[in-house]
């Protein structure tokens, strides 16, 4: 009997960013597991704009605060691992522009966080996708800068 693809499962991710002598850095964050590059992401939360919701993963996976935007910068998919299976996961990403890095935070032992710039950020993720993303975000908030 085939299957019937379930619906399509969505994250939220937060793209972490700062200007620093008036380039961007881009915040990664390993994953738990397999210790790759990734952007903090999560799933929705419920009572929480989706914005809110990539803040909250950022502030717990990488340990930032700051002004996060209200409508994602993109989206990209990729294969999330489970137990015995894949699920293929669609990511909507927000850039959030990071004014404070706390001392301490939820997933400090479990994760190493780092600031790349945007080239080298979008060279250690694996989804071209999420690269592409990261290697749009200039082009995003240049403008806000200079206000």
């Amino acid at each position: 009997m085939p299957q019937t693809p379930k619906e399509e499962l969505s994250q939220v991710a937060a793209l972490p960013f700062r200007i620093k002598n008036g380039k961007v850095e881009v915040l990664l964050v390993t994953s738990r597991e397999t210790k790759r590059w990734l952007i903090p992401k999560g799933w929705p939360m419920k009572g929480k704009k989706p914005h809110k919701a990539a803040a909250q993963e950022a502030e717990e996976e990488a340990g930032v605060k700051g002004e996060i935007g209200s409508r994602p910068l993109g989206s990209y998919d990729y294969w999330k691992r489970r137990a015995a299976h894949f699920d293929l996961c669609r990511v909507n990403v927000y850039p959030l522009e990071v004014s404070k890095q706390l001392k301490s935070w939820r997933e400090k032992g479990q994760r190493q966080a780092r600031w790349f710039d945007v080239e080298e950020a979008a060279h250690q993720v694996l989804e071209p996708a999420l690269a592409e993303l990261i290697r749009s975000l200039p082009e995003h908030v240049q403008p806000l800068a200079a206000e």
